[in-house]
């Protein structure tokens, strides 16, 4: 028997894996992607595709997005899905297989999520996707043929930004791999030490620079109608080009030098990244390279890059200003001149043909607009570059997404830092400015306007605790910054509570920071101006319900670990996404639970922070390693007096006068009475002692004198 086991085990391990047959499931799915498919073929071994033909004749590959790309989704997993790519390098659809993005299991619902990815049907990899971020909607092809923009998901803007570049990483790698037209040249990089001085006409005369001129009778050739049919006024002069435009690889010593200086150079390359590729833009004529209402740092409408037959991002740098300017002997002005970064998850090969596009688009009136696409050869000079031995990764000298999102939301990112640098200063000069007890309520409930609107409802920058528990999985599975990039405020944020909670404690971010607990604020004294009775917890009962917290922080992360749907459906007892993300648009029973709280906490001060809040309990933990405690207690505070606790809304002080660091949010309000001569017992007391000491010290003399 032995004998036998021995050699059962010996045929398993010498034995090819068994390929796992298409499931009925995955089957039906694919068949919705490619309806005329007679055939699929169960994944290839050798490459993670699923083959789709119609009798003889190869339709295209379905494959799963999980075997091309991993990138996390917010939520700290990858989004699966099923893609279908035609032999063409058309997608034929997208289906969503499993996700974990909390803002659509639990929020919006998983219909726009549906939506978006309906939108790949029946576009090409030889387009450039854009996702539009903004509430405006641009969805559709837009002027030039080339560039797609797709209606993005307002509050899902992350999430959508992360499936768009999974969809197209992955789609790439299939193409370049089974399609053919798709496969790319051998790669090449600029020569670092090729420089010598030249003049601009030198530049140009060598092939350095490219030189595109197009005529008026071009377009009229292209448009099918002469310039004079549209009101617009693009017609040129006699003589002169409808538009010329000229161009450069930047990353080449030989242009970047001589078109900016040395100085000049040096300093726009220590503002890029090591993989950032640029290409220089400028044209003059009637018709430049961007409209007038081209907005700086995005993509470009009127031109596009186009190199082995897929679409090359271009996106603008916004760095040319008075401290980057061009320095080329005999450089002509230009109408427009723009940095532009190029690649994107296509990549860029710069020694390699690639095709530069002038999208032209004509209105002859409201109704009717004429479009034309022109194209010309990009190839420069051979001598600027060199071979490289390795091809580098396709992904390598992508920008990852988080830069395009800080880059968006640059003004947010401007504001909430001004707003947490005021925040600090006051915190830090707390002791001085409390001695004005009208200050600092003023500027309390300024902040908190300021919390509750811009970070919470505008920016969406409410700490969850479900970013503790993404914390941890990615700790486990393999940490990535890049997923906690993806939101600059929730990061920014994230990072500021994280360095006070040693200085402050829980109640910096608790008690000034938090959307939710601010809008708790607000229900709190409108109960307090209703008139509606408020009720005291007892001190016994509270001591207990402060408790309740910590064991749901710990069965939210422990479920974390066990299956990330339930706890992501058990972190519904945070009510921040109904009442914040989602404005209270939700269906009735979450909108209930959310205002159900907010109507308790009007009689109970802060009921929900002070006792349900799971992100507040594990900001506590932390905050027990505070290295100061910033909040004067005296000699009376609690013996006997306790105006204090009293006033405490939250009943962080016990009834010997200390401060429950772990429950305190750092209103201040003691702070204030404590400099508060009328109101502190004990600065009453001593007052009332130097008034009689002079009295005293009258008796005394008079007694003495008598």
């Amino acid at each position: 028997m032995p004998g036998r086991l021995v050699l059962l085990v010996a045929c398993l391990l010498v034995l090819p894996p068994v390929q796992a047959e298409l499931s009925d499931s995955r089957r039906a799915l694919i068949q919705e992607l490619f309806p005329s498919a007679t055939v699929i073929e169960d994944k290839l071994p050798e490459f993670p595709v699923y083959p789709v033909y119609q009798l003889q004749e190869l339709l295209g590959y379905a494959y799963e997005s999980i075997d091309h790309s991993r990138l996390q989704g917010f939520a700290g997993k990858p989004v699966s899905l099923l893609i279908g790519l035609d032999t063409r390098g058309r997608f034929t659809g997208v289906k969503v297989l499993n996700h974990h993005e909390p803002v659509f299991l639990h929020g919006l619902g998983e219909e726009p999520l549906f939506a978006f990815v309906d939108q790949y049907e029946g576009r090409s990899l030889k387009e450039q996707i854009i996702v539009s971020t903004s509430n405006s909607s641009r969805s559709g092809r837009s002027a030039d043929g080339n560039v797609v923009h797709f209606d993005g998901v307002s509050k899902a803007t992350v999430s959508v930004l992360i499936i768009n570049d999974t969809v197209l990483s992955s789609a790439l790698k299939v193409a370049r791999t089974k399609l053919g037209g798709f496969a790319q040249s051998a790669p090449t990089r600029a020569k670092p030490d090729f420089y010598e001085p030249l003049s601009w006409q030198q530049l140009v005369d060598r092939g350095y620079i490219g030189h595109w001129q197009i005529t008026a009778n071009t377009v009229e050739s292209a448009l099918g109608r002469p310039l004079a049919d549209y009101p617009q006024s693009v017609e040129p002069p006699p003589g002169e080009p409808f538009a010329e435009l000229f161009f450069g690889y930047i990353n080449s010593p030989m242009v970047g030098r001589n078109l900016f200086g040395d100085e000049g150079y040096e300093r726009l390359m220590q503002r890029l990244d090591d993989n950032a590729q640029v290409l220089v833009l400028m044209s003059r004529g009637a018709f430049p390279h961007v409209s007038g209402d081209f907005v700086p740092g995005s993509s470009p409408d009127r031109v596009g890059l186009a190199q082995n037959n897929l679409a090359v991002e271009m996106r603008d740098l916004n760095l040319l200003d008075q401290s980057l300017d061009f320095r080329a002997e005999g450089m002509p002005s230009f109408e427009a001149s723009h940095l532009f970064r190029v690649g994107g998850n296509a990549g860029f090969n710069p020694g390699a043909e690639a095709t530069l596009k002038l999208n032209v688009e004509l209105a002859r009136n409201h109704l009717v607009v004429d479009r034309a696409t022109l194209g010309f050869p990009v190839k420069f000079n051979s001598d600027l570059f060199e071979a490289v031995e390795r091809a580098p990764d396709p992904g390598a000298s992508r920008q990852p997404v988080w830069v395009g999102l800080w880059q968006e939301r640059w003004w947010q990112i401007t504001l909430l830092v001004l707003g947490l640098t005021v925040l600090t200063v006051f915190f830090a000069r707390q002791k001085t400015l409390s001695r004005n007890p009208a200050l600092v309520h003023r500027f309390r409930w300024g902040f908190l306007l300021f919390t509750l609107l811009f970070i919470g409802f505008y920016a969406q920058g409410q700490l969850s605790v479900v970013n503790i528990y993404t914390l941890f999985l990615a700790i486990w599975d393999g940490f990535s910054l890049d997923v906690f990039l993806l939101d600059p405020v929730i990061f920014i944020l994230w990072t500021y509570t994280f360095i006070t909670l040693f200085i402050w404690g829980r109640g910096l971010f608790c008690g000034w920071l938090c959307p939710f607990g601010a809008l708790q604020e607000m229900a709190a004294w409108l109960g307090e101006k209703l008139k509606f009775r408020q009720i005291t917890v007892s001190e016994r009962w509270h001591r207990r319900l402060i408790l309740l917290k910590y064991p749901i922080l710990v069965g939210l992360v422990g479920t974390a670990f066990y299956s990330l749907t339930i706890a992501e459906k058990l972190a519904e007892v945070e009510p921040f996404k109904t009442s914040i993300t989602l404005f209270f648009v939700r269906s009735w029973p979450f909108v209930l639970y959310a205002v159900g709280l907010l109507l308790i906490g009007m009689f109970i001060h802060k009921f929900y922070c002070r006792y349900l809040c799971p992100l507040g309990a594990g900001l506590a933990v932390l905050g027990r390693l505070r290295l100061f405690s910033w909040l004067d207690r005296v000699e009376l505070c609690g013996n006997p007096c306790q105006h204090c606790k009293n006033e405490c809304g939250i009943n962080a002080i016990r009834k010997d006068g200390r401060i429950d660091y772990d429950e305190c949010i750092q209103c201040l309000e003691c702070v204030v009475i404590l400099k508060d001569e009328d109101q502190c017992v004990d600065k009453r007391l001593r007052n009332k002692q130097r008034a009689k000491q002079p009295v005293i010290l009258a008796t005394d003399a008079a007694a003495v004198s008598s």
